[in-house]
């Protein structure tokens, strides 16, 4: 074998040149490969592909020293980019992925984790103007818990998405006046309190408590332990980037397709991810973004006072502000209600003696990590009656100490039921759910968030900690509902993708020592949007008890019939298509013999545009997602002011891709459009895409009084633009005629004698008639 390897220069009919040792015929050991456009590699072969250690240069001036395996940069190794970039990390495939640290042509430096090509997980991005992020990312945008320090010495502390503030916050201004509050897309959105300099405030542990944050005693925020990252003022501790990293790359990624020797210098020096990376550009946008709102705290902050601003905005509009006594809040020991899904710390019932239920959040990540590792496997198929049966169960057994088949974990010994895991598997597919993000979503190290109960039901809210999924304690007749109705539920969702009716992606039970047993199921969030929820409604058609005191009524408080006191207008096919899968719907129900349902309605109201640009000031008015066609070109043109909702025809590439559990229905048809599908076009801010009961757009009237004025009757209305969102849930509650008859007369406001009142027909029709007059036909 030693005498096949020689040195030897071999000249390509194409103009290839290879120097070096062959192996029969192919390139074997060292050697030096130069193409005909003069791109040259110098290194380790293998029988025909580069494999080892070596070196790249690119035509362009690019160059590549490091590992590589069958033809690819994989292992670890350096990268300079023709425009003067360096890239110092692990690669997998001809991609960025793993730990690495790089310094851009521009001086701007990302210094943490990759995934293919772009930044995901845990990172410091820093930028020339000496502003710095340190905190989570996705896709290459800042996403999750992260921490913004600008140059004027601002801060940040708090949840981000697609590179925008959005969710819970704290900023801190550099003359020590704090905001906390919530964002939407970057714009104040929601109640917050704002502490000017100087004044007196709560414990800065016991507000951002309500964040996931602790603080120390310097007033410091850092994070919870469910971040995988510490603030600036902590500092995270770098990624060591090491060979031995190579080994340790994760093998989810999505493998290219490999070409022959006389092709890779096509292959590598026109990767986009290489030599011109997108992430750049994001990174340079974000700049931009975040760097203008440094401003911000001069229009706020002002001398020292005594006093604190319980303020309520409206996408960066302030609409509402009342002064408060510090000594006096401090007194009353109010909580900040600036939260829009506020958390609980503490078990909404006594489960496991005493115990908090976080327990119960660790069981339940436990056992559907294990059955999703354990159906993924199986090879996909239609699902058979056999799925839908008594046998169709995975039961396992978590001690403690952990088993042969089950880890050792921090929680108690439990017992853990899975029901139907193969029709839950498909209804998941059918979703378009990926298997890895639902348990990551669910399993993940940011773990589950507890909800206060919206309902009287007394059972337990869970929310994934990317809010696409909710997961709520069920009553054993629930789950004898659900899995009774198991088939048809499955066939119905199949035919329809725009049923309106609660999706379903999971049931499950945990037993606990003693017998006592917790049944789960894991539902979509229909609130999961790139925008903020403002008001939400429960409708059930009902009069009697419907309505909600309004000394409880908090910002994330779910209102009733009666609290309703708009008419939403929207267009004509739109109209047309909800009522009509709204009927479909219900007849499914009807058959099911299910009453006691309502539609949960989510109202996103939105500021106009005219007076987020006046009120703004000017460094926070500019928005680098704005395009020319806003309608705000000067100063001018603000007498009149755009409207604030657009259809728009359809177009995919468009679209923003946000994750949300409403991925499958059918993007819907316009009448204003002229019969095409219809995007929803939010100026300066989002283009989505329209679907039932996702993104719809409206005008919300609302009546404030009637009066008469010569004679003449005058009603007064005030009309909003606003996003729909909604879904009928409740759908567990079954018929029972000796239960319901009470139900009849109190909630339905009927004769009590008339049994027939609480039939599933009559809970329909009495349902779509109520909703027929929430959303009037348009002529």
């Amino acid at each position: 074998m030693e005498d096949n390897e020689r040195l030897t220069e071999n000249a390509f009919s194409n103009g290839d040149i290879y120097v070096g040792k062959f192996k029969g015929v192919l390139p074997h050991g060292k050697g030096k490969y130069t193409w005909s456009d003069g791109t040259f590699y110098e290194g380790d072969w293998e029988e025909g592909k580069m494999t080892g250690k070596g070196h790249i240069v690119w035509k362009s001036g690019a160059k590549y020293e490091g590992d590589f395996s069958g033809g690819y940069l994989h292992g670890f190794g350096t990268f300079t980019g023709p425009d003067g970039s360096i890239y110092r990390g692990t690669w997998r495939i001809n991609i960025r992925h793993g730990i690495g640290r790089k310094e851009y042509s521009n001086k701007n430096v990302y210094d943490g984790a990759w995934k293919e090509g772009v930044h995901e997980g845990s990172g410091r991005y820093s930028w020339n103007s000496g502003n710095t992020y340190i905190g989570n990312w996705k896709g290459g945008k800042m996403c999750g818990r992260g921490v913004m320090k600008w140059v004027n010495g601002d801060i940040f502390d708090g949840s981000w998405l697609n590179g925008y503030r959005n969710g819970s916050g704290v900023y801190r201004f550099s003359d020590g006046g704090y905001y906390f509050g919530t964002w939407t897309k970057g714009l104040k959105d929601g109640k917050g309190k704002f502490y000017p300099a100087g004044s007196k405030h709560p414990s800065l542990r016991k507000l951002c408590s309500t964040l996931g944050y602790d603080d120390d005693d310097d007033g410091n925020s850092v994070f919870s332990r469910s971040s995988s990252i510490n603030t600036e003022e902590s500092r995270i501790q770098k990624p060591s980037v090491k060979r031995s990293l190579s080994e340790k790359i994760s093998g989810s990624g999505y493998f290219r397709s490999s070409g022959r020797i006389s092709h890779r210098t096509l292959l590598l020096s026109d990767n986009r991810n290489l030599l011109d990376p997108a992430v750049e550009l994001i990174c340079d946008n974000s700049s931009c973004k975040l760097s203008h709102m440094s401003n911000e705290g001069q229009s706020e902050v002002q001398d020292e006072s005594t006093v604190v601003f319980e303020r309520e905005y409206m996408q960066g509009v302030l609409i509402k502000e009342e002064v408060m006594n510090v000594e006096l809040l401090n007194k009353g020991k109010q909580r900040s209600k600036f939260s829009v899904k506020e958390v609980k710390r503490s078990s909404c019932v006594d489960i496991i003696e005493g115990n908090r239920s976080y327990y119960l959040m660790l069981n339940l990540q436990l056992g559907i990590r294990y059955t999703v590792g354990k159906i993924t496997p199986v090879p996909m198929r239609e699902v058979r009656a056999s799925d839908f049966g008594d046998r169709a169960r995975i039961r396992m057994y978590f001690p403690r100490k952990g088993s042969q088949f089950t880890p050792p974990h921090h929680s108690v010994d439990f017992y853990w039921k899975d029901y139907c895991p193969m029709v839950f598997r498909n209804l998941r597919e059918m979703f378009k759910l990926d298997a890895a993000e639902y348990m990551m979503s669910i399993c993940g190290d940011d773990g589950l968030r507890e909800l206060s109960s919206p309902g009287k039901s007394g059972s337990i809210f869970y929310l994934s900690h990317d809010d696409r999924f909710v997961i709520k304690t069920l009553k054993k007749s629930e789950l004898k509902v659900l899995l009774k109705m198991l088939p048809k539920y499955y066939s119905h969702v199949g035919e329809h993708e725009n049923t309106l009716i609660t999706k379903f992606f999971g049931l499950h039970r945990i037993t606990l020592r003693g017998g006592r047993k917790v049944r789960f199921v894991v539902m979509g969030n229909m609130f999961c949007t790139e925008l903020r929820i403002h008001r939400s409604y429960d409708l059930k058609g009902s009069t009697v008890g419907r309505y909600t005191d309004k000394d409880k009524i908090k910002e994330n408080s779910t209102l009733k019939d009666l609290d309703l006191s708009y008419e939403f207008h929207m267009d004509k096919f739109l109209w047309e298509s909800l009522f009509r899968q709204i009927s479909i719907d219900c007849m499914f129900l009807e058959s099911q013999q299910i009453i006691d349902y309502s539609l949960l309605l989510g109202l996103h109201f939105r500021a106009p545009e005219h007076l987020k640009t006046i009120l703004e000031p000017p460094t926070t008015a500019s928005n680098p997602d704005s395009s020319p066609d806003d309608g705000i070109s000067s100063q001018a043109e603000l007498m009149i002011p755009p409207k604030g909702l657009l259809l728009v025809t359809h177009e995919p590439r468009f679209v923003s891709t946000a994750p949300g559990p409403h991925i499958r229905g059918n993007t819907l048809r316009a009448y204003s459009i002229g019969d095409k599908e219809a995007d929803l076009l939010l100026p300066g801010t989002a283009r989505l895409r329209v679907q039932l009961g996702v993104n719809m757009p409206a005008q919300a009237n609302h009546r404030l009084l009637e009066s008469k004025v010569d004679s003449m009757e005058v009603e007064l209305v005030e009309v909003y633009d606003v996003v729909l969102y909604m879904g009928i849930i409740d759908i567990l509650q079954k018929y029972n005629m000796k239960k319901k008859i009470e139900h009849a007369y109190k909630s339905l406001h009927f004769d009590p004698m008339a049994v027939s009142v609480v039939e599933p027909k009559l809970y329909a029709s009495r349902f779509i008639n109520f909703l027929r007059k929430v959303f009037p036909e348009q002529p």
